[in-house]
């Protein structure tokens, strides 16, 4: 592998990223329109015990500014058909067109919809003109949910959605490694699973915050690399995400692209959205102009 082909590969993954923002920092959010490529996809997250609604006005901004708002909208977190539909209204005229629909993280469901599927199921945002659907990708499992329900479960999606003629997406959770997130890919696709996947990554933050959202999204075989190689945790904070880029590209280069399909990557501002967007434009100041 060429330093130049690696680097082209870097490039070619931090060109056309999205990105995940919390709705109610409107201060961050002010500051992404003004500083985001123009047509970047960026996810609303919905914080756990908030009003879905609050994702409305921040969807309308961006999309006023030339972005593409993806709000999330968590199966276990609706508490009735009633809110489903009003949110999908909303979130029409707001000028939405994709979703990203997650379980939420909740051991007991707030109304009738238990799963990602549910949700895709009611035909409530279909109606509302939004067929665009992104679903999550766990490369190292779910702490709450076994394996094979996890494949199960993302096989009957890609099912639904290509029975319906919906726009389907997967959007991976984080990790610190690039191997685990291969291996997951090249299963996915042998099991014929063909739709894009954008490759969660965690933008530079500190080791603790680093620590404590692994420990939270259960970012199992990750964790132990932060606490067993000190070196590479170093890395991660002082770097960034670089290494595990500059992974994926290599393999990719390796004639991995058609196998692994990774059409972008996505990233969580742990460290906050200032710092990662300076990251990522160091980043690629260094790799267009042949440095790495």
């Amino acid at each position: 592998m060429h330093a130049a082909t690696d680097s082209r590969g870097v490039v070619e993954l931090l060109r056309g990223f999205s990105i995940e923002l919390n709705p109610g920092d409107l201060k961050t959010l002010h500051a992404a329109a003004e500083r985001l490529d123009h047509g970047t996809e960026v996810s609303l997250a919905w914080i756990p015990g908030s009003n879905p609604m609050d994702m409305i006005v921040p969807a309308a901004s961006l999309k006023r500014a030339g972005h593409i708002p993806m709000p999330h909208v968590g199966a276990r977190h609706l508490e009735n058909e009633a809110q489903l539909r009003h949110f999908a209204e909303r979130l029409k005229d707001a000028g939405v067109d994709r979703i990203l629909i997650i379980g939420g993280d909740r051991a007991t469901p707030a109304g009738p919809y238990d799963s990602s599927l549910a949700i895709m199921q009611t035909g409530v945002f279909q109606r509302a003109g939004i067929t665009r659907f992104a679903v999550g990708g766990f490369p190292e499992g779910n702490p709450h949910i076994p394996e094979k329900m996890l494949n199960e479960a993302l096989q009957a999606k890609v099912n639904f959605g290509r029975n319906e003629g919906l726009q389907l997406s997967i959007v991976t959770q984080f990790a610190f490694k690039a191997q685990p997130v291969i291996a997951w890919a090249r299963a996915v696709r042998a099991r014929g699973i063909d739709v894009p996947i954008r490759v969660g990554l965690a933008g530079p933050a500190s080791f603790l915050t680093l620590m404590r959202y692994s420990v939270r999204c259960g970012v199992g075989n990750s964790l132990h690399v932060l606490k067993e190689n000190p070196s590479f945790a170093r890395i991660l904070t002082e770097r960034g995400p670089e290494p595990i880029i500059r992974e994926l590209a290599a393999s990719m280069a390796d004639g991995d692209c058609k196998l692994i399909g990774i059409a972008g990557l996505h990233f969580y501002v742990f460290g906050g959205f200032k710092k990662t967007m300076d990251w990522i434009d160091a980043e690629r100041s260094l790799t267009d102009s042949g440095h790495t």
